[in-house]
């Protein structure tokens, strides 16, 4: 059969037609196949804008030079720049802010960088001709284990830092780097990436730009190069006393945010000082209600927070303090007597302390004195003294806001074993022999000197089994084991 032009065009038509109407029932969910697939990107750099102030910005400055170079350039915001910017023609500008009625602002990232690089500016920067490609350059010479490249702006030179994460312990932790080595850098920089590989990560476009990138990188493993030439800072009025103001307090809010979305809940600096991002007194702990002995952080591959051991640590030594000035006879009691014999401190992964004492003592200490009467009493250091409703029991917290605790339990003797009335069905809640209270010794915990029963070993084997120091577990494997992390 012979086919005629016209019908050799309607049949181009219709199998054109028929391919755009699968790529589109593919959606931008699914993997598409390889004739669907937008570009991977062409030779460039784009130079991405994030790091600014709406107020007292250099914005427009920054802009203008880089897209003079000529180099693509986008700025992205949660919302475009006001007051409005008087952006160069050209310069896209991308809003970060959801908005119903539009498609998400990073479903398709491609619309906005096109290029195979992108170089993440900070305000202030000028351009340099050839530095971007220098950059891209190194970064390409290695690579396998180099993924980002840094630059100094202005004329002070970049500090490498190592950057080692602590995901079980919520930390991350910076120190000095070697040449080569780098994982962070301390100064104000520009940064290049494949465009491919800032757009894989959870948190592109976090602020601040260069924290949230080092963090998310040294999770992956990523190396850092830096090179020494630098690209100029523009000369700037100062910043008056309220800009600068608003810059800290909106620096410290985003900051906390992205530690939150990262997992971070302290940051150990290269000069020792900490920064803390978790829990405190005036707000709620880190973790909700305990089930089946599980904290959720457990099934997560995660231990305690920093934040709550130091608060659990803060209570323990107050309340152990007032218990020996009032002369109430108290003891490390179940795990917090194992993390005292094992390490000196609370276990990496508990999320309370637990303390024995002497029922007949209780009238001794105003504090449980007042909460044996069913409210709840404050003291003159913000901790919260209460009767527990599960039962004949007391627990002191880190204050009212703060519900982590110490528990103390009210043992008597009878008949020459220590006993009480409330029996939570615990493997380890188990009555002892009041010998291991003639005499309570002291012993290392937590940071300061609490007592214990004068053989912690016999007693920890009585309640725990043999071997309960040296073969540590979490408190319900039942649900979750030691080591299934």
């Amino acid at each position: 059969m012979r086919v005629t032009p016209c019908q050799a065009a309607l049949a181009g038509a219709i199998g054109l037609n028929l391919l755009l109407l699968y790529c589109a029932w593919r959606g931008p969910g699914a993997s598409p196949p390889p004739s669907c697939r937008p570009h991977r990107g062409v030779p460039g750099v784009t130079v991405l804008l994030r790091d600014f102030e709406d107020f007292e910005n250099d914005l427009a400055g920054t802009a203008r030079s880089f897209a003079s170079l000529p180099v693509p350039v986008v700025v992205a915001a949660e919302t475009p720049p006001y007051p409005p910017v008087p952006l160069p023609a050209g310069v896209e500008v991308l809003p970060l802010r959801p908005v119903a009625d539009r498609p998400p602002p990073l479903a398709h990232p491609e619309l906005y960088v096109r290029t195979r690089h992108v170089a993440l500016v900070p305000d202030g920067a000028r351009a340099v001709p050839g530095l971007l490609e220098r950059m891209r350059d190194a970064l390409e010479e290695n690579p396998g284990a180099v993924r980002l490249v840094a630059a100094p702006v202005g004329s002070a030179p970049l500090r490498c830092l190592e950057l080692r994460l602590e995901p079980r312990a919520w930390t991350a932790r910076y120190g000095p780097g070697a040449p080569g080595v780098c994982r962070a850098v301390e100064g104000t920089a520009v940064l290049l990436l494949r465009t491919r590989d800032l757009f894989a990560l959870p948190f592109p476009l976090a602020r601040p730009v260069p924290t949230a990138l080092f963090v998310q990188a040294a999770f992956r493993g990523w190396g850092l190069r830096v090179i020494p030439a630098a690209f100029p800072a523009a000369r700037r009025s100062p910043v008056s006393p309220h800009g600068r103001w608003k810059t800290e307090n909106l620096a410290e809010n985003r900051r906390r945010r992205l530690m939150r979305d990262l997992g971070i809940k302290r940051e150990v600096l290269a000069d020792g000082r900490e920064r803390w991002y978790g829990c405190g007194k005036e707000t709620a702990r880190c973790f909700g209600t305990v089930h089946a002995r599980t904290p959720q952080y457990l099934l997560a591959g995660r231990w305690t927070p920093p934040c709550c051991l130091r608060a659990l640590r803060e209570t323990a030594r107050h309340v152990t303090g007032v218990l020996e000035a009032a002369g109430v006879r108290y003891w490390l009691e179940g795990g917090s007597l194992l993390g005292a014999a094992r390490l000196g401190d609370i276990i990496p992964w508990d999320y309370d302390v637990d303390l024995g004492i002497y029922r007949e003592d209780v009238g001794k200490c105003r504090w449980l004195a007042a909460a044996a009467t069913g409210e709840p009493v404050e003291d003159a250091e913000g901790f919260l003294w209460e009767k527990a409703a599960e039962g004949d029991f007391y627990r002191v917290h880190y204050s009212r806001s703060n519900r982590l605790h110490v528990d103390l339990w009210p043992f008597y003797p009878r008949g020459g074993v220590m006993t009480k009335d409330t029996w939570l069905g615990h493997p380890q809640d188990v009555e002892f022999p009041e010998s291991f209270l003639r005499p309570r010794v002291p012993m290392a915990f937590a940071g300061f000197t609490a007592m214990a029963p004068n053989n912690a070993r016999a007693f920890l084997e009585l309640k725990f089994g043999a071997g309960a120091i040296e073969n540590p577990e979490y408190p319900n494997p039942a649900v979750k084991r030691l080591g299934q992390d």
